[in-house]
């Protein structure tokens, strides 16, 4: 059952967007996720992530977004925050600038079982306030993610320690002003494949492949990441 769907998703990852790209690039992210549980109704969310130029030349992209989240119950939540996005220029170009992005986010996770399979739907809103070099843009962006971890290890109740392979995809749409940014609603897609190993209920640590695809105003781009994921959860 693993195995197939994993070769389904790495099908998925080949064929439908870089047969179209035009430019393609190599980068590394490094990420990190956390979420800490105050009562049984609200929580914190916290991920930062960096990432890399093209052949891991410089960092070129910080994120860090903070969040509040209601638990309606144990299958569904709700979180709203803050993001912060610093774009860093290329070190080698003297006239070049960095970009700041700073966006309020709203998101939905409802999480069910298909078989013996979980999977993890998130539906997320986001208010992006874009720096540019001429004319800043506002936008509004929506996300839709879904995530399955398969054990590789027998599970009798709950999975709690082992190995895991983790696939992975999100869309992302823009609903709002595409005509200042790619002249597109679809703005990009990207799926990931990983191994993984969970140390504790708390703590998984990920190496993983992300397929990333961006639909842009003149050029597309099918970007080749290595990440490095961990997850905590308090």
């Amino acid at each position: 059952m693993i195995k197939q769907y994993v070769i389904a998703f790495l099908l998925f990852l080949i064929f439908p967007f870089t047969a179209f790209s035009q430019m393609i690039e190599h980068s590394g992210w490094i990420a990190s996720f956390n979420s800490v549980k105050l009562s049984k109704k609200w929580g914190l969310h916290f991920d930062a992530q960096l990432r890399s130029a093209d052949e891991l030349k410089y960092a070129k992209t910080l994120l860090l977004r903070p969040g509040l989240t209601y638990f309606i119950n144990d299958k569904q939540n709700v979180t709203a925050g803050y993001a912060f996005v610093q774009t860093f220029s290329d070190p080698d170009l003297a006239t070049a600038k960095n970009l700041t992005e700073h966006r309020l986010w709203e998101q939905f996770i409802v999480t069910h079982k298909v078989k013996n399979v979980a999977l993890a739907h998130r539906f997320r809103l986001e208010q992006r306030f874009i720096e540019r070099p001429l004319n800043d843009v506002f936008s509004q962006r929506l996300r839709y993610f879904v995530r399955s971890v398969f054990p590789l290890t027998k599970v009798t109740t709950s999975f709690s320690k082992g190995p895991f392979v983790a696939l992975q995809n999100e869309v992302f749409l823009t609903i709002q002003n595409k005509d200042k940014l790619n002249n597109s609603v679809f703005d990009q897609n990207r799926a990931y494949v990983s191994l993984g190993y969970r140390w504790s209920k708390r703590f998984d640590m990920e190496l993983g492949y992300l397929n990333q695809y961006v639909n842009g105003s003149s050029t597309n781009l099918t970007n080749h990441v290595a990440q490095v994921a961990v997850y905590t959860r308090f």
